[in-house]
């Protein structure tokens, strides 16, 4: 630990154990760097997600040296009462994958290729022309993995960069300044939070929406997720083993706020109604909001990777693969914080366009006609998927 000195404790520190934080430390220490990775719980992390990897993001994955279990996904199905859209993937299968499988298989990756995991909570950052320091504090304990560093006391790490892939609720991007809140209105400029509000589209406001999610053991009647339409929500089903499927359920939080059952009851009743016997496996978890922004993904040696960066939605399903597209990123343009930004805004741009697109149709009164259109349209909605499959 730094001493108060000019001497680094490491090249790069990353804060966040996720995913994200995971592959940014596999890619750094692939260009010979030296890595630390501070995560304020330890254990396999678990998040409330609809934990499907399309094609894409499993060959991003299996790229980093990892391949966790699963079960294999075929397709895509848009659902509402009485119509259906389905999509088979063109370039082969993604795979359900439960959250806490991927972080074991990313986080054995990462201390194989001798990334060092560094159990603390961040609570200040401070930054000079040579370097930055971060203050970190013992975190909360979840359970141990693998090879752990545990802060017992207060200590300031010192790198010649930061990471800050620590999700939705950055604390990386409160320090840094970066925080842009929730949201916007439409013609404020980035950086001018409005509340509650995620924004304007097409002068109807839209709501911070939150995800709740559940396992339940039962044999997956489908290798498609199945992306359940009804007036105020949504329910992503995705099998993750041979006899487990999660159930993911989206919507405002005043929809959510009525609890994960009674959303599932009263707005899919055919989806509850074929879970109504099977057991519900693992606790219940929530996320949101989920409507993040980021006055800019870089100030000085500090980088913004995954949601921490941003976020949109979770209604395309593509946060690991553009997470772990920005962890590349950010390793390959280190030192050029203008050739990140660039890099960030490629690899994001169809997420965000598309999410951004699908979540305005589906705030306005058109929402109802989302699954009519892709069944009548198999070919612009088989376009939309493949895009999201890359």
């Amino acid at each position: 630990m730094a001493d108060g000195g000019g001497s680094r404790d490491a090249d790069v520190v990353v804060v966040g154990a996720g995913p994200v934080g995971l592959a940014a430390a596999v890619h750094a220490r692939a260009a010979g760097l030296e890595v630390l990775v501070v995560d304020r719980r330890t254990g396999t992390l678990d998040k409330a997600c609809g934990e499907g990897l399309l094609p894409g993001a499993l060959r991003a994955v299996q790229a980093l040296g990892a391949d966790p279990p699963g079960h294999p996904l075929t397709g895509i199905s848009y659902r509402a009462p009485g119509r259906h859209a389905d999509h088979r993937f063109a370039a082969g299968p993604g795979r359900g994958v439960r959250r806490t499988a991927l972080h074991e298989a990313l986080g054995e990756r990462a201390a194989a290729v001798g990334a060092q995991l560094v159990h603390g909570r961040v609570t200040a950052l401070r930054q000079d022309a040579a370097g930055v320091e971060v203050d970190v504090v013992p975190g909360s304990r979840t359970g141990e993995i693998g090879e752990i560093s545990e802060v017992r006391a207060p200590v300031t790490l010192r790198a010649g960069w930061v990471l800050g892939c620590d999700g939705l609720h950055s604390m990386v991007r409160r320090l840094a300044g970066l925080d842009a809140g929730t949201g916007q209105r439409t013609g404020q400029r980035t950086g001018q939070p409005t509340g509650q509000r995620t924004g304007q589209r097409g002068g109807r406001p839209v709501r911070n929406r939150y995800g709740l999610r559940r396992h339940f053991e039962v044999a997956p009647w489908s290798d498609l997720v199945e992306v359940h339409w009804s007036p105020h929500a949504e329910a992503y089903v995705t099998p993750v083993a041979a006899g487990v499927v999660g159930v993911a359920l989206l919507g405002s939080r005043t929809v959510s706020g009525v609890g994960f059952d009674a959303l599932l009851r009263t707005q899919f009743p055919e989806l509850s109604a074929r879970l109504a016997t099977a057991t519900s496996a693992g606790r219940l978890l929530g996320a949101g909001p989920l409507r993040r922004r980021s006055r800019r993904r870089s100030v000085g040696r500090v980088r913004l990777v995954g949601d921490a960066s941003g976020y949109v939605d979770a209604l395309t399903g593509e946060g690991v693969r553009v997470g772990l597209a920005q962890a590349d990123a950010a390793v390959r343009h280190l030192g050029d914080a203008d050739a990140y930004e660039r890099a960030w805004r490629t690899v994001t741009r169809d997420y965000r366009a598309l999410t951004t697109g699908l979540l305005a149709w589906a705030s306005s009164p058109a929402r109802r006609a989302i699954v009519p259109a892709a069944a009548r349209a198999p070919w612009l909605y088989g376009a939309v998927v493949e895009r999201l499959a890359r």
